[in-house]
């Protein structure tokens, strides 16, 4: 049996637990003795406005999910329960404290979808519960409260990155609760449309034909999945992928064109070239004066983390190719796209050269050079000098101390 993680997601799991302090957010919380309020108002609105399954209550639907849960391995108490409500959706949420978890699943899901599709559906959700998603999501609330407080750009792809791919890490341990591949594919599909399939006369092969065409569009045409969910596209062919894979390395190749969707942060025709740009000009603007200081190596990573979810090693691998060559071939596509920004570009080359506070000659002489190689005047050159100096420069307190 496949292993249904993805080495990824347990690796940005683990980056964003590690980056808020998870386990010093956990002792002061726990010492503190904070509760959230949310596990009382889950519980609440399930016991208030829901109907709890149980042996007598529902025995069907509820033999159905103690088989999932059984079959699944998850041995943590799970409350489910079905709400009226004509959204096809379904959810889980972790327990706190010594409650159990909850799934729901909404009523209008028992009017599609049959026992199997079913049975994906309460299997993804045990998923969510199995990974700890809910956890990290937890703390991640607790650090940025939501509507009030955003993480760093960089924070914030990586964490819609995780989200995406703990939905496909779901997916899989929804078709290990059904074992129909066929049943995980309708079930996709339904949920998108809200059709009854078997009555509009669709069929698998049908589905699947029609799914690789939507996928192309997202593999060589440019699309991005945008929400915390991926796109359907990516899913189906994600599972179908998982259910044929013949070992874990295969299934990690072939899952590998489907990530790099993921990993986009935005399809424009100068998203690449302005990536590498921030990069080999970072680069070379730091190393001018014979020494790259902390400061000006982490003004790089900021810019390009605008542009990249994993900045640092983009950077590094643009350190081992020819630098001076990407940063002339970066310049001429951004140029040629758009010729206006060639004082934004000189604007970034200054902001890394005041980074560490201190404005070498050399530095000076390189960025009245490369300003007029990007076209610039030398007016226009120490114009754009003059703001970014009143906008940014600050001394340093070796300087005035």
């Amino acid at each position: 049996m496949l292993n249904p993680t993805i080495a990824l997601e347990k690796a940005l799991q683990s980056q964003i637990y590690e980056a808020l302090q998870g386990d010093v957010v956990k002792f002061v919380l726990k010492h503190a003795e904070y509760t959230s309020d949310s596990d009382n108002y889950w519980r609440s609105k399930m016991e208030g406005h829901c109907m709890k399954a149980d042996e007598k209550l529902l025995g069907n639907f509820y033999a159905l999910c103690q088989e999932v849960k059984s079959k699944l391995g998850f041995e943590e108490p799970v409350d489910f329960y079905v709400t009226g409500d004509s959204t096809i959706n379904a959810f889980s949420i972790a327990a706190e404290g010594d409650q159990p978890h909850i799934v729901n699943v909404n009523s209008e899901l028992f009017n599609l979808m049959s026992e199997d599709e079913l049975r994906f559906v309460v299997g993804h959700e045990l998923g969510h519960l199995i990974n700890r998603d809910t956890e990290l999501k937890r703390l991640i609330y607790f650090v940025y409260p939501p509507q009030t407080t955003l993480p760093p750009v960089t924070l914030q792809y990586k964490i819609h990155l995780h989200d995406n791919l703990a939905e496909l890490v779901a997916d899989r341990y929804g078709y290990l609760a059904c074992g129909n591949l066929g049943a995980c594919v309708t079930a996709f599909f339904k949920m998108a449309s809200g059709l009854d399939l078997e009555k509009m006369q669709v069929g698998i092969s049908d589905l699947l034909i029609d799914n690789n065409k939507h996928l192309d569009y997202f593999l060589h045409g440019g699309g991005m999945s945008h929400y915390d969910h991926p796109v359907n596209p990516i899913r189906v062919e994600a599972i179908n992928l998982f259910a044929n894979a013949e070992n874990q390395i295969e299934l990690g190749r072939d899952m590998d064109e489907l990530i790099q969707i993921l990993l986009k942060v935005g399809n424009g025709p100068l998203d690449g070239p302005m990536s590498v740009f921030l990069a080999t000009s970072g680069i070379i603007s730091a190393n001018i004066d014979g020494n790259v200081t902390k400061e000006e190596y982490e003004h790089v990573l900021r810019s390009l983390s605008n542009t990249n979810i994993f900045p640092r090693a983009f950077l590094d691998d643009i350190l081992k190719k020819d630098v001076d060559a990407l940063f002339e071939e970066s310049v001429n596509q951004i140029l040629q796209c758009d010729p206006s920004l060639r004082p934004a570009l000189l604007d970034y080359i200054v902001g890394v050269v005041l980074a560490d506070k201190d404005i070498a000659e050399k530095e000076v002489n390189f960025i009245y050079t490369i300003g007029q190689k990007l076209g610039l005047s030398v007016k226009e050159i120490s114009l754009v000098f003059a703001e970014k100096v009143q906008q940014s420069y600050v001394p340093s307190i070796d300087a005035i101390s």
